[in-house]
């Protein structure tokens, strides 16, 4: 079976990068789904109906396809590299990979709420939320890619800082958006 670990590893990838595609757009269709429960008759009802078809088609057909066939290919890559196991990177990485399925997961309620027309949370709120899978994203790659040369204290700092950011980052877009909603 090592024969085909670059195979795998390819397809894993592949998997990997649809799986987070899905997160990334699922949260911003939620957002448009929560602003259309506040349009008035009939653009709501017209809105609604748009928003959650498109998110039903990302949800089922790209982000949960995407996301057990990532984990199906790190479980046969883990199996072909069972040393994998023994690395203190590989501890942390699963650690970042069973939080992205918690995020995932998460995820999946907020979409089943909205399916029913139950509005739980701000446009703001998912803005923010829209951000825990790209702090994941950004942990795992450079973990992955730096491994065991990784000072894990400038690692963790810079995680805050990229959250710090990313929040920085929503608060400019909403003065934009509040001055201009058009934007």
């Amino acid at each position: 079976m090592a024969e085909y670990y670059n195979y795998i590893k390819a397809l894993h990838l592949i998997f990997v990068i649809t799986w987070f595609a899905g997160l990334f757009y699922i949260p911003r269709l939620f957002v448009y789904q929560i602003e259309a429960f506040q349009k008035p008759s009939p653009e709501k009802e017209i809105l609604g109906k748009q928003l959650k078809l498109m998110a039903k088609r990302l949800w089922f057909i790209i982000t949960w396809p995407s996301a057990i066939l990532a984990l199906f290919f790190a479980i046969l890559l883990l199996v072909i590299m069972p040393g994998w196991l023994q690395q203190g990177w590989m501890h942390i990485k699963l650690l970042f990979v069973f939080l992205l399925i918690l995020y995932h997961l998460k995820t999946h309620q907020i979409f089943k709420q909205l399916q029913r027309d139950e509005v739980k949370y701000t446009s703001k709120s998912m803005r923010i939320w829209n951000e825990g899978s790209t702090i994941i994203l950004f942990s795992v790659v450079f973990l992955v890619i730096l491994k065991d040369s990784l000072n894990w204290v400038f690692g963790v700092v810079g995680i805050f800082i990229l959250a710090i950011l990313l929040m920085l980052g929503i608060r400019l877009y909403k003065r934009i958006r509040d001055k201009n909603p058009e934007a």
